[in-house]
């Protein structure tokens, strides 16, 4: 899909849809919903006085012009009540109207700048929102249909037109910006997606390969014998039982000149498909376990996305990729293990595999001489039974570089929920025979904050917070701009919080 700005009048446009909106309540629509209203003779407002038209949230109509304008439809979108209306609203607003217009005679769109009217909104930040909605909320993963959907086309363009010549060249940028920050996203999902005899840790490295050399990056993947050099016995435990070989990669973008290390590291959990190990999970559902490496594939995502944006820091991205299988020389509960920092881990539960992937992971990220470490993975199931589907857990051991990912989060329109760290948990991972055991037996409680903690006893002093997404990565049906299937949450906060530390 294309997407750029221009300088127009909506009622002037000959695009196979035109979309205008309406505030709930509204009877006597104004601006520029008002001049298509004059110019198809009042059938907005007597849609309005039938009640055919309320302005409600995600309501959307469409309405015929019959050729009193030269585009054939009119798209009037509801943008529900005026004092609960803002950005995250337009970035749903667009993704539901790009859907909602799927059909094989429209193949073009014409919008206004929703949000900066009336509504008062800064014009870019909507239209990045309508750039980000537009293409994510096209988005469909496909690769493995035989026989596409006949009854349902795709828009192939948006276009944003403003009437205003220097408000229009105002959202040039803010459009690609928007474009950037979706396209990544939408890489996570093709990734996470995959199934995963398709996508192994090697064909993951590939993939990896291949974004970083188009992107013009950095680029190294560790084989099972340089991670056995670096003594990183946590990682190879979950890589023990399967018969693909890890993989453990290194995306590096360097935006600034002079000094040593990296500003920031992302780190990115890349189980490319989790059995449980030897601790087995149960039938139902375990083919979700495909979309494991999310977290890995969200800093691949996002360093494709930093690369174009290039913001003024040193970025490095992490990603250790194994499978978790329990063949017949995979780790068995009560088996310990010696991390690359030298710290040993008794294994109780094969199933808690992911932070002793992260921990190895973490440890690298620190010799290459990161400032700040950002985790992100699909940790634990009890932050869905903590936090459900709304919003994802945040940890960490630095207030100030939380509440930045917090905004830069915000800033995506993803919610988050900041859990606690006290000391007394730490109580949680402490083992009887090793140094810390890999998770909380005997007490059910607190999983969430367990995993966090176990992460933690490999960050040292260095500023960190950890990211669990395993409640929002997978979504069950189409939702504004988040799709059925893998989300995407996480690309577009990750790489807004590398542009707000470079400010």
């Amino acid at each position: 899909m294309e997407i750029r700005a221009e300088t127009g009048d909506i009622t002037l446009s000959a695009a196979d849809a035109i979309v205008v909106n309406l505030f709930e309540g509204v009877t006597s629509p104004g601006g520029a919903t008002g001049a298509v209203d004059r110019a198809l003779d009042g059938a907005i407002s007597r849609l309005i006085a039938q009640g055919d038209i309320r302005g409600k949230s995600g309501e959307i109509t469409v309405v015929h012009t019959l050729g009193k304008i030269p585009s054939p439809r009119v798209v009037v979108a509801g943008l529900g009540r005026q004092q609960e209306f803002d950005v995250d609203a337009i970035r749903n607003l667009s993704a539901n109207v790009v859907r909602a217009l799927r059909r094989p005679g429209v193949k073009t769109v014409a919008s206004i700048v929703h949000g900066a009217g009336i509504a008062g909104l800064p014009a870019a930040a909507c239209a990045q929102a309508i750039a980000e909605g537009s293409l994510l909320g096209s988005y469909r993963f496909t690769t493995y249909k035989s026989a596409k959907e006949e009854e349902n086309g795709e828009v192939e363009t948006v276009v944003l037109l403003e009437n205003n010549p220097s408000k229009a060249a105002e959202i040039v940028p803010a459009v690609a910006r928007g474009v950037v920050m979706a396209r990544a996203t939408n890489l996570q999902r093709d990734l996470a997606n995959e199934p995963a005899n398709h996508l192994t840790p090697s064909a993951l490295a590939g993939r990896a390969r291949q974004v970083a050399e188009a992107a013009g990056l950095e680029f190294e993947a560790l084989e099972r014998a340089d991670m056995e050099r670096k003594g990183m016995g946590s990682l190879l435990s979950v890589a023990k039982g399967s018969a693909q070989p890890p993989k453990l990669l290194r995306i590096a973008y360097r935006g600034r000149t002079g000094g040593d290390g990296y500003d920031l590291a992302l780190v990115g959990k890349g189980i490319t498909f989790d059995t449980g190990g030897i601790s087995i999970k149960p039938a139902a559902g375990m083919d979700a376990m495909k979309a494991d490496m999310t977290g890995a594939a969200a800093v691949i995502a996002a360093m494709e996305g930093i690369a174009v944006l290039k913001p003024a820091l040193n970025v490095v991205g992490i990603a250790p990729c194994t499978e978790n299988m329990p063949g017949s020389a995979a780790t068995r509960p009560g088996d310990v293990v010696t991390a690359m920092n030298g710290t040993t881990i008794e294994i109780l539960n094969t199933d808690a595999e992911g932070r002793l992937v992260l921990a190895d992971a973490v440890c690298w990220a620190r010799e290459l001489g990161a400032k700040r470490v950002v985790d992100i993975a699909t940790l634990t199931g009890a932050v869905t039974t903590a936090l459900g589907d709304v919003c994802y857990g945040i940890m960490t051991n630095n207030g100030e570089l939380a509440a930045k990912v917090e905004a830069a989060a915000a800033a995506a329109g993803e919610k988050t929920w900041r859990l606690p760290m006290f000391k007394e948990y730490d109580e949680l991972v402490k083992s009887d025979v090793a140094d810390i055991k890999n998770t909380g037996t005997g007490n059910r409680g607190a999983g969430t904050i367990v995993g966090a903690k176990f992460i933690e006893r490999f960050v040292g002093d260095t500023p960190w917070v950890h990211m669990d997404i395993a409640g929002v990565d997978i979504g069950d049906k189409d939702r504004g701009w988040v799709t059925k299937g893998a989300t995407g949450y996480g690309v577009r906060s990750l790489i807004n919080l590398a542009l707000h530390l470079a400010e």
